[in-house]
């Protein structure tokens, strides 16, 4: 088994290349995929974020009002950090109970981690190589705008609430420049695991 961690900050687009892979016959494990699951209401993520954050975070459905939790983390640093902090343990879990899993299995393909916060444990021990897909921040900002349908301000706030760009390609083993179209993107992928 062959497992890449795919990053990269908001809009650059790490879940495009996770696509790619995965039309490439990879096993794709998305962070937040997991991280919608693990917050879905009676979960035990959502009763502590609901503990910590209050029943004010709650749709009347109970589910949790991810707008209104998005403002309230992203102008706190403590907050922000507290949130993550419960959520990451709990998808870090899934993560490795599915990657035991394919094991078991006996799955000897490739699998993909699409994780947008790049932790340590969890994601960077567990992987064989990363890739971290990069973008120009105005680029970054179009693509956040028109599948959010959110304002400038609130995309550029999104962007700068996360790592910059030069911290992931720290990380990155590889990194994969994204501010072509779909067809040279897709090149680039299956350029880089012809070469590996």
């Amino acid at each position: 088994m062959r497992i890449i961690g795919v990053t990269g900050g908001i809009g650059a687009g790490k879940s495009t290349v996770s696509a790619i892979l995965k039309e490439m016959g990879a096993e794709v494990i998305d962070a937040d995929q997991i991280s919608r699951k693990v917050t879905q209401p009676g979960e035990p993520a959502w009763k502590e974020i609901t503990g910590y954050f209050g029943q004010e975070i709650l749709l009347p459905d109970k589910n949790l009002d991810r707008k209104k939790l998005a403002r309230l983390v992203f102008n706190s640093e403590e907050k922000r950090r507290k949130l993550e902090k419960i959520i990451h343990a709990r998808v870090i879990d899934e993560i490795k109970d599915r990657i035991n899993t394919l094991r078991a299995e006996g799955y000897d393909g490739m699998v993909v981690l699409d994780v947008p916060i790049p932790v340590r444990n969890g994601f960077l021990d567990i992987v064989d190589t990363v890739w971290v897909v990069v973008c120009p921040d105005e680029e970054r900002i179009r693509r956040v705008m028109a599948r959010s349908g959110m304002d400038r301000a609130d995309a550029e706030s999104r962007i700068r609430s996360q790592l910059p760009q030069e911290d992931y390609i720290r990380l990155a083993d590889v990194v994969i420049e994204n501010h072509g179209d779909l067809e040279t993107l897709r090149h680039k992928v299956a350029g880089l695991l012809a070469g590996s």
